[in-house]
């Protein structure tokens, strides 16, 4: 499960253009956060100390705990909107959290036991398929990640989400079919020996062709 982690902001008076340009020459990125049946709040947080999470990585399913104001909001990002030429953060969305809540949201997934994979083992290839799963998770209980057993899987095997054990309390969002996460894909060479070998075959049982001339 993710960790709480404290982050300070500092109260917006003012919204707007003009105002978020503001707060960004002043080293401070606008946030707002919003929610809960609650009227959105509009925060900045200092530039160097966001940059700092997000570098830390798996941000967007990081609970923090907002202290602005004195008091403390846990919340989740939403969203971060970037500056399309500079690639640095302009604004951050924050989904306020309130006590048993359940949200959506894109956890990692990590593959375990390639060893003790044979397909692996010939030398066949992970084709992973979803990097990430959306699912449906307790506020309190977000996972870090989903782990996918790759064990005994062959060339030509797929993993759905079936056969993946999920955190208690979490859910995959797509409930209509059990769908694929990864593959174990033929090596090149493997695919053009098969490729080779079924055109041998096609040639070996094909039968000749009659002439229609009479002996």
């Amino acid at each position: 499960m993710s960790a709480t982690v404290s982050l300070q902001a500092t109260a917006r008076e003012r919204v707007g253009k003009g105002a978020a340009r503001a707060e960004r020459r002043a080293g401070r990125i606008p946030a707002v956060i919003y929610g809960g049946k609650e009227t959105a709040t509009p925060i900045s947080i200092d530039r160097h100390e966001l940059d700092m999470q997000l570098k830390g990585g798996n941000f967007l399913t990081t609970v923090f705990e907002i202290v602005v104001g004195g008091k403390k909001v846990r919340a989740l990002p939403r969203d971060v909107q970037t500056d399309p030429v500079r690639d640095f953060p302009i604004h951050v969305d924050f989904l306020r959290l309130t006590r048993g809540a359940e949200i959506a949201v894109n956890i990692p997934v990590s593959f375990l036991n390639e060893d003790d994979s044979p397909g692996i083992k010939r030398g066949g290839v992970l084709n992973v398929v979803r990097h990430e799963i959306e699912v449906m998770a307790p506020a309190d209980a977000i996972p870090e990640g989903i782990e996918a057993d790759l064990t005994g899987l062959d060339i030509g095997d797929s993993l759905h989400i079936s056969a993946i054990t999920l955190p208690e309390g979490v859910t995959p969002t797509i409930t209509d079919r059990d769908f694929t996460v990864a593959t174990i894909a033929a090596p090149a060479g493997l695919k053009s020996e098969e490729d080779e070998a079924e055109g041998e075959e096609v040639e070996t049982t094909a039968e000749p062709e009659e002439s229609g001339e009479e002996s």
